[in-house]
């Protein structure tokens, strides 16, 4: 925990090559311009190499902030040595819908309260190896169409999205953990992976208020932060949705009211060459609406923002204090405490009764 004074994050999140930092990790760590690392699966090893991987990192900068995408099912970077391998969020909306055979309040609720365990969980093993944050929860919807959300998300149905996520989210807060929707405003339909394309959503304006985007709306204060999309919206804006004014001022911040942080999706994506360069594209992404914006998997990149990120320093100020509020403001137990945690037992059992965890 920092107080005010001491937190000075800067608008990048990157990441850090091994297990243990190098000199130059802790070159760009100590950088006045990086607010945030974000760790990978090559980052983690067991649970006592990464305690002291975060140790280090706040050893350099103790205002930065430790993030992890870390969802559960096939997204999730630590699942060894006692890390619970969480479900897909789809085994969840599963349950809501009754398998298919008939959604009923019952199962609706058996639904909300495993969501609730399985945000619980993830989010207090996580603090009690010293990580502030995970990139959670999908509010994509599950139209069939792509891949690379696929059984990330929790149904079709934006209300029963909704309503699954704002469960998580509350179990990710009792583990003093803050929360981030992606990806704003939707990349279940578009069917291109934008880690290796440039995806296209050619739907009009309504049709993706009508429904994807539903989620942001009907989570309202709940959501602390959004991760855009890299997918282009022609009918709206030429631009992807995290380089767009018109998604992220206009629609996130004005018409849906949304006040939390918007951290672009990973800039080394090839989602977000439309921009031009590395630093083109933060800047373009900075000035749309982002608050932080992410590099990851390339050094190099990570170097030249350091270097040569122009942005608005006084209107960061409004950035800082919103990312401030991400910060866990409670302290963790330890792997040890948290084992003998009745809330951690709990939570376990809820989820072995329901067989989605072994």
């Amino acid at each position: 925990m920092t107080n005010k004074q001491d937190y000075k994050a800067g608008p990048i999140v990157l990441d850090v090559v091994g297990k243990t930092l190098s000199n130059e990790d802790i070159r760009r760590i100590a950088h006045p311009k990086t607010g945030g690392v974000i760790l990978f699966g090559r980052n983690y090893q067991d649970r006592k190499q990464l305690t002291v991987l975060t140790k280090a990192i706040k050893a350099v900068r103790s205002d930065v902030m430790i993030s992890i995408d870390h969802e559960g099912g096939r997204v999730q970077r630590c699942r060894t040595d006692g890390f619970t391998h969480l479900p897909a969020m789809k085994k969840l909306g599963d349950i809501w819908i009754n398998h298919g055979k008939k959604a009923d309040a019952e199962h609706a609720l058996l639904a909300m309260n495993a969501a609730t365990a399985v945000g619980f969980v993830l989010a207090s093993e996580l603090r009690a190896c010293g990580v502030d944050f995970s990139f959670t929860p999908v509010l994509d919807l599950d139209f069939g169409r792509s891949g690379v959300i696929g059984d990330r998300s929790f149904n079709r149905d934006p209300q029963i999205a909704a309503t699954l996520a704002k469960s998580l989210n509350h179990g990710l807060q009792l583990a003093g953990m803050s929360n981030c929707g992606k990806h704003f405003p939707g990349h279940g339909w578009a069917e291109a992976d934008s880690h290796i394309a440039i995806p296209v959503d050619e739907r009009s304006l309504k049709q993706i208020m009508n429904d994807d985007a539903k989620p942001y709306e009907y989570l309202g204060l709940s959501l602390a932060s959004v991760m855009p999309a890299h997918v282009i919206y022609p009918k709206v804006d030429k631009n992807p949705a995290g380089f767009s004014k018109v998604w992220l001022q206009d629609i996130l911040r004005k018409q849906l009211k949304f006040t939390g942080v918007i951290f672009s999706d990973d800039l080394s994506m090839e989602g977000a060459s439309v921009a031009g360069s590395v630093v083109k594209g933060a800047e373009m992404a900075l000035k749309a609406g982002c608050d932080q914006v992410l590099i990851c998997n390339r050094p190099d990149l990570a170097d030249q923002l350091l270097k040569d990120l122009n942005y608005d320093k006084k209107s960061f100020e409004v950035s800082r204090a919103r990312l401030q509020k991400l910060m866990p403001t409670s302290n963790a137990l330890d792997w040890d405490e948290l084992q003998q945690s009745p809330d951690y037992q709990r939570a376990m059992q809820q989820l072995k009764d329901l067989k989605l965890i072994n």
